[in-house]
């Protein structure tokens, strides 16, 4: 993350979680930074000791999914206030759930996120070590969604549990049937990925919308390359979450 310029307003450090990554911006009320993602095992004391430092900050919002990193932000945000996003909060969205609290952290930030810049009912599916999906009903409430194994997660067992499978650098298949193994791989994963996300979105429209078009969402690591031939997806947002951690500190001052 660049070091901001002095004038550079820092109303939050916006923190975001996750089993794999680690996502962090500072943003003023009213606009995101410039983010930065980092291995979620590298976020130790020293180095976000080091990110706090480099801008005075009013509040840091977290979205965790890894409560053993919550210690370490406790103790290195001293006494900067700091937020940790539950159902608890104010989210601009209602929570219809059996058990609020069970819900994670950056679902509740992507399900804020869409429904203020995006409008509802809508649909957020998280390209994460796990893909979720998040609906957010026509009244603006939080109903639940859907979570599958990421795809990275899927291919790496592959290889893992394979003698003869090689390890795949993700990208888009030339064709349907392989001619090599890394191609009938390829084709498996991200044409299969497709049809996986293909089929839930259908089987929550009917269930949750109806005859209403729902806006459908995308973000997470291979939201690119897998919404660029879903036409059920209508727009790929690299930092939904952190937005959404933007909108619920706003809400929460």
């Amino acid at each position: 993350m660049p070091r901001p310029a002095p004038n550079d307003r820092g109303d939050f450090l916006l923190v975001d979680v996750s089993n794999s990554f680690t996502k962090l911006a500072f943003s003023s009320r009213e606009k995101l930074g410039r983010s930065e993602r980092l291995p979620t095992p590298a976020l130790n004391f020293s180095r976000l000791t080091k990110i706090i430092r480099r801008q005075r900050t009013q509040q840091i919002v977290v979205s965790s999914v890894v409560p053993a990193k919550d210690k370490i932000i406790r103790r290195a945000a001293g006494r900067v206030p700091i937020l940790f996003v539950s159902a608890k909060c104010e989210l601009g969205v209602g929570v219809d759930y059996p058990v609020p609290a069970s819900i994670g952290a950056d679902r509740l930030a992507n399900a804020a996120a869409v429904a203020t810049l995006y409008g509802c009912p809508a649909v957020v599916v998280d390209f994460g070590t796990a893909v979720t999906f998040d609906v957010v009903s026509a009244e603006r409430c939080y109903i639940g969604g859907v979570i599958a194994p990421g795809l990275e997660m899927m291919t790496n067992y592959l290889y893992n549990r394979t003698a003869l499978l090689p390890k795949l650098t993700l990208s888009e298949p030339r064709r349907a049937v392989g001619r090599s193994t890394k191609g009938a791989m390829m084709a498996g994963a991200i044409l299969g990925y497709r049809g996986l996300v293909k089929e839930i979105l259908a089987r929550i429209a009917a269930e949750a919308f109806g005859a209403r078009k729902a806006r459908v969402i995308a973000t997470g690591g291979y939201a690119q390359l897998i919404a660029a031939r879903l036409p059920e997806i209508e727009a790929v947002h690299r930092d939904l979450t952190l937005e959404g951690l933007r909108i619920i500190g706003n809400l929460n001052r």
